[in-house]
């Protein structure tokens, strides 16, 4: 069974492209580019505008990440690795796109350029504590649990 929201999309733009997903399974729904032709020089972040902005439910969140084909094929993939847009913006989607090879790229106008996954968050309440409860691997980090 697949769960379903209803997201409001706004165009802001005559080169917009709403987000499709490639099948029925996908989990992510693909972001387009909604700008002119661009280069994106080796080891340099361009802000690709979507042309769209979105109104998701409350206790939603979108996760902006990378394309698969994008990133091992052309190095590219968003700049911060996993975008964040909180179901209060209502501004533009945009994905700053980093170039992690050694050639330009070009990202023309309609281009696929990210996905989006929306899922449910939970707010923490935090309570300030002189003890937390022990484990086994404790406070061992940075690769600690496998080799």
């Amino acid at each position: 069974m697949i769960n379903e929201i209803n997201v409001k999309v706004k165009i802001l733009s005559n080169l917009a492209t709403m987000p499709t997903y490639a099948s029925t399974e996908s989990a992510g729904a693909d972001l387009y580019s909604a700008i002119e032709r661009v280069e994106i020089l080796p080891h340099q972040t361009v802000v690709i505008k979507t042309g769209l902005s979105f109104e998701m439910p409350q206790g939603i969140v979108g996760l902006v990440y990378a394309r698969s084909g994008l990133a091992t094929k052309r190095d590219l993939a968003p700049a911060n690795k996993v975008g964040v847009i909180d179901s209060d913006y209502r501004g533009e989607i945009m994905v700053p796109i980093h170039n992690h090879g050694n050639n330009v790229q070009v990202i023309e106008c309609g281009d696929r350029i990210a996905q989006i996954i929306f899922t449910p968050y939970f707010k923490a309440q935090f309570d300030l504590t002189e003890n937390l409860t022990t484990t086994v691997r404790g406070e061992s980090g940075f690769g600690s649990s496998g080799k």
